[in-house]
């Protein structure tokens, strides 16, 4: 037994030594990839704006709104495949479909350092966002399809944390082309940056295929025992996640009918586009009204200092995370975001403050991206009697989020009006104070679904797993498993009810 790990609660207390062997296993196997692949993800697809900043803006003249419009064709190539993407990752190997996507991606990554002009920037940027498609939203439904509830926080945060690295590195990197590499084999620095992206891309999708497992009912890891497996299994019918039924005809309606859908949809794209000046806005206020001075020293410097906003956001996801599992809810770290994520886009609509005043405002909204995970984990709470359901609403929301990726740079936060932004604060102000009045709402469904005893799974007779009993019961027979000797008839003509038996994992 590991004290550590027990205190600072990654296991929760009294797990069995078996139960901390598996889990000690599913983060080797699902976080290293997810983590990577997403790190990697969001490195490449973060380059172009550090290679913006370092020259591409001037080699392909990509002046006035371009930039905002390659970011909308990205968008466009992601919007089209989400859903079709999760519906396939359902019924495909999610170790090879995933780094299959991965190995795509970075070839057309590879392609934007050979682009000669703007169409063919555009063609290259498209087809990221189609090939990319696959990587947060499956590696999310996966991580989200293996843990305890109180399990989820930290492992979702340590996963959200790839973001903000990703592309704190990114600059780190383009720093180092442009020092290093910049001229060599007549390539400018910018386009080093996309060639040594796609080089550290591509030994990662082997990574996934040698040791990313599917879904715990289509498992076929090498790495877990069979006891493993099915003790995996039972973790998660004790936490009330039921096992895959399948894609059927009545899946979409399961999906657009069930309220989580609807209610994390907004609630999820509000967090993602409340803190959304920490990025771009952030970079280019640094570069247009700080240092102005476009030498090699300025743009290290730029490059630096926007990592800054992502670095403190890593700190704030963990500490979110460790403090929500602990607490055992989600909703009181979003309301303390979402307080300062209001005050702080309510000082840059006033604009009319000091520099230092703007720093503190940006990089506080970079604090408030790191409880934005604690969404997507509520949502897969919120739906754990559905894996079809979760796996297609986790979709429809990124969807929403590309969406808003797609138009919002084209309207509120037009290139051109930086770095005032002034539609842009007044969009952020107003989207604050909806997603503040809205976060009661889930809390307010979730407790009236236990209290009419909704979403539950049916049994007869207790789990015996890890040295726990429990039960769990419900009225719409989510999941069912068979019992081990074939089961029976009910009497007198009774059909007999869906039940979970007692299965043998051992003791404690």
């Amino acid at each position: 037994m590991n004290p550590f790990a027990e205190k600072i609660g990654w296991f929760p207390k009294g797990m069995s030594r078996e139960e901390r062997v598996l889990v000690n296993k599913l983060d080797f196997l699902i976080l290293i990839f997810a983590c990577f692949s997403t790190w990697a993800n969001n490195l490449d697809v973060n380059a172009i704006y550090n290679a913006y900043e370092s020259g591409m803006l001037e080699d392909l003249q990509l002046y006035g709104n371009k930039l905002n419009y390659l970011n909308a064709v990205y968008w466009v190539g992601t919007i089209i495949f989400q859903i079709p993407s999760n519906m396939l990752l359902t019924v495909c190997p999610a170790e090879y479909y995933i780094p299959a996507a991965e190995l795509m991606w970075g070839m057309f990554t590879l392609g934007t350092a050979f682009v000669k002009n703007y169409n063919q920037l555009m063609v290259m940027r498209f087809f990221v966002g189609v090939t990319s498609t696959p990587c947060w939203i499956g590696n999310v439904h996966i991580l989200n399809s293996w843990y305890r509830k109180q399990e989820l926080g930290k492992r979702n945060a340590i996963y959200y944390n790839t973001y903000p690295l990703g592309s704190m590195f990114s600059g780190y990197l383009q720093n180092a082309c442009l020092n290093t590499l910049d001229g060599r084999g007549g390539l400018q620095g910018w386009r080093w940056l996309f060639i040594v992206c796609t080089i550290i891309t591509l030994p990662v999708s082997f990574i996934g295929i040698f040791f990313f497992p599917n879904v715990p009912d289509h498992c076929n890891s090498r790495w877990l025992t069979d006891r493993e497996k099915e003790l995996a299994r039972t973790r998660l019918l004790e936490e009330g996640f039921a096992p895959s039924k399948g894609i059927t005809r009545s899946t979409l309606k399961r999906v657009f009918t069930a309220w989580p859908t609807w209610v994390f949809f907004f609630l999820a794209n509000l967090f993602w586009q409340t803190p959304y000046a920490s990025s771009t806005p952030y970079l280019l206020w640094l570069g247009d009204a700080i240092y102005t001075n476009n030498t090699v020293a300025d743009t290290n410097l730029i490059n630096n200092l926007n990592t800054t906003s992502y670095a403190v956001s890593i700190v704030s996801a963990m500490f979110f995370a460790f403090y929500s599992d602990w607490r055992g809810n989600r909703w009181d770290s979003l309301l303390m975001a979402g307080v300062i994520v209001l005050l702080c886009n309510s000082l840059l609509l006033v604009w009319n403050i000091s520099n230092a005043a703007k720093f503190f405002a940006f990089i506080a909204l970079g604090f408030c991206n790191g409880p934005i995970n604690l969404v997507v984990a509520w949502l897969a709470e919120s739906l754990a009697y559905d894996l079809e359901v979760r796996s297609i609403a986790l979709a429809f929301t990124n969807v929403g989020y590309c969406i808003i990726q797609l138009f919002a740079p084209l309207s509120v936060w037009q290139t051109v009006d930086a770095p005032r932004y002034y539609a842009g604060y007044i969009w952020s102000v107003t989207l604050s104070v909806i997603e503040l009045l809205m976060i009661p709402l889930p809390l307010y469904l979730e407790r009236r679904d236990r209290r009419l005893g909704l979403h539950k799974l049916v049994q007869d007779s207790p789990i015996t797993t890890i040295g726990y009993d429990v039960e769990l019961e419900s009225d719409n027979q989510i999941c069912s498993m068979p019992e081990k000797n074939g089961g029976s008839d009910k009497p007198n003509g009774e059909k007999p009810t869906s039940r979970v038996t007692t299965v043998e994992l051992g003791s404690v």
